[in-house]
């Protein structure tokens, strides 16, 4: 079992949790994620790890609530404790040789992005954060991607905080410009890092994207989390949770993941309203 030590409420569907797991946190470096269950009944699923403390033995954690098991997870309490937390998990962020990064975010990838851009920071890299939400309401960490970061755009798609649009308006502006990254890492939802990707190949900047496909197991075996590259015309299958979640964005066939990432949305709804439904009762 593993204690809740913290919760914090980020927006009204963002929450962040540091969750009691010493050796998880000596392990665990920017870019890797652990897989949890709530309870014994509990699906496994695969969260980020958004930060680690060490020396105090905890290991952060950022979800937002879309499904049954997140809701469940969302109703737990300080103090109380969650059946399973397993890692660290996956590939680190690749960091080496990096002077000038350019890190790109949206919504709760955002909290993926975080420890990346921190982790950066503290190598000594140049860092540009550009991270963005639908509205002000949903907007999360700004204050540490500030600290971390020598210069933050802020965007929103409605206009209600910081500027105006998504987050390939900034980064189109500073390629056409001149500025020359050595890397581009964007995390979020699937379309937005097509439209980074797509906003960077004509000033041919490597970029780098972090998967979060279907995850059962972790380790490779279910096949659940294959993704899709075409490298020279071939195309190969890998697995995210073994072989990223970091991948060469040029590589990505994003259709692909786009249709099979949609392919459970029906059963994680109903399966939400169930939830809720048995939280309403008690």
């Amino acid at each position: 079992m593993y204690k809740i030590i913290r919760k914090k409420v980020l927006n009204p569907t963002v929450t962040q949790m540091e969750i009691e797991a010493p050796l998880v946190a000596r392990k665990a470096k920017p870019g890797q994620f652990i897989i949890l269950r709530v309870n014994e009944e509990g699906e496994r699923i695969p969260l980020t790890v958004a930060g680690t403390n060490p020396e105090e033995g905890t290991v952060k954690i950022i979800f937002q609530i879309v499904g049954a098991t997140t809701e469940i997870l969302n109703h737990k309490e300080q103090g109380e404790y969650i059946q399973d937390f397993v890692g660290p998990l996956g590939v680190a962020t690749h960091t080496e040789g990096i002077k000038n990064v350019c890190i790109v975010g949206g919504g709760v990838g955002c909290a993926i992005a975080m420890p990346v851009a921190q982790e950066f920071h503290r190598l000594g890299a140049k860092v540009t954060s550009i991270i963005g939400f639908r509205s002000k309401d949903l907007l999360i960490l700004e204050d540490e991607f500030r600290e971390c970061s020598d210069r933050l755009e802020v965007m929103t798609d409605d206009g209600s905080y910081g500027r105006h649009g998504n987050v390939t308006v900034p980064l189109k502006e500073m390629l056409e410009a001149g500025e020359k990254f050595d890397m581009i890492i964007t995390i979020g939802p699937l379309i937005m890092m097509k439209f980074v990707v797509a906003a960077a190949k004509p000033f041919d900047v490597p970029v780098t994207v972090s998967m979060n496909p279907i995850m059962i197991d972790g380790t490779g075996m279910c096949g659940g989390c294959r993704i899709t590259l075409v490298r020279d015309g071939k195309r190969i299958t890998k697995f995210a949770c073994v072989d990223g979640p970091d991948f060469n964005g040029y590589e990505i066939d994003f259709d692909e993941a786009m249709s099979r990432g949609r392919m459970y949305f029906d059963y994680e709804r109903k399966a939400h309203e169930e939830a809720c439904n048995l939280f309403k009762k008690a």
